[in-house]
């Protein structure tokens, strides 16, 4: 998914200290114009930036507001589908095109440069879903772009239905194509059950909840909130009292600091003054069809512009 925000913030995201177990609040995001899809976002933001090599949290729906998403270009990133309801077609620069559908993981791996299109039918039923970030490390930040759908296999554990889409969890693994340690999951757990998950003690984690009265490591964490858990620990409490549904995110902190702006990730402002020069330059105004973003072929909507950067170089977050 794009970040269609008119004046989009430079963040620099570190990795920050410790802090036992934190509630992350979601903000409301207009993705787009008028008629804009809202997002909830839980990540990143001044308080906690990364979890692992997650760095980007946009929460949706249920709704039927129609996702358009014309082709929009990305680096030194993948980007995470991962749908609770509805579809959405993906379209990209590397010739892709598919269906992301309920409990199958969209994985889309920018590298070096990409571009795609989202869009959901036009006559929308309900679209509910999550749409997330994880940044490359520096080894493999400049990886040639590709795309990739796994359909996990739910099964049982401890009364919860849990389908691992990245990584591993209780002996099951996702064989999905990461640079970092990682994990992600879903779990639905019924009303009155407590799960008692085996984590890794190396890991920081976070849990977002989409539905559901829910406690996390004792934590009552509402729908829309991010529950973060600091890395030491070997097994992560859950207690659900009514049906509730949630991602289980998790990651090695990265240990890397990057600037995210717009569609872009990178190292320095300079960085990514050029990746914006260069989808203006090739995309926006045709100068290089087949350079650093190639073409999205099949879709009919225009390529996104660019925002105007900011006037100030970027200053560290404190």
């Amino acid at each position: 998914m794009s970040n269609p925000e008119k004046n989009p913030a430079e963040v620099l995201c570190e990795t920050q200290p410790a802090a036992g177990v934190q509630l992350l609040e979601p903000r409301e995001v207009p993705l787009g114009g008028p008629r804009a899809m809202n997002v909830r976002r839980t990540l990143p933001q001044r308080s906690r930036s990364l979890i692992g090599g997650w760095c980007f949290v946009d929460h949706y729906g249920p709704d039927t507001t129609r996702m358009l998403v014309p082709p929009h270009p990305h680096t030194g990133l993948q980007t995470v589908s991962w749908l609770f309801a509805g579809d959405i077609e993906h379209r990209d620069s590397v010739g892709s095109l598919a269906a992301v559908r309920p409990g199958e993981l969209n994985l889309m791996t920018a590298g070096s440069g990409i571009s795609h299109s989202e869009i959901s039918p036009a006559s929308p039923t309900l679209l509910h879903g999550a749409q997330l970030w994880v940044a490359l490390p520096d080894a493999h930040r400049h990886t040639a772009p590709s795309f990739e759908s796994v359909a996990p296999t739910p099964f049982d554990l401890q009364g919860a239905t849990v389908s691992v889409f990245i990584g591993e969890l209780a002996g099951v693994a996702s064989p999905a194509m990461v640079f970092s340690p990682l994990l992600g999951a879903q779990l639905d757990i019924p009303a009155g059950t407590t799960v008692t998950l085996p984590i890794n003690a190396t890991f920081e984690h976070g849990v977002l909840v989409d539905a559901g009265a829910v406690t996390v490591a004792n934590l009552a964490t509402p729908p829309d909130h991010l529950a973060y858990l600091a890395p030491g620990a070997t097994e992560l409490v859950i207690t659900a009292s009514t049906d509730a549904r949630l991602l289980l995110l998790g990651g090695e902190p990265l240990g890397e600091s990057i600037v995210m702006w717009w569609n872009f990730i990178g190292r320095s402002h300079d960085e990514i003054v050029e990746f914006r020069a260069q989808w203006q330059a090739d995309v926006i105004n045709g100068g290089n069809p087949d350079g650093r973003f190639g073409t999205v072929v099949g879709c009919d909507e225009a390529p996104l512009p660019a925002p105007e950067l900011p006037t100030v170089r970027l200053k560290p977050r404190e």
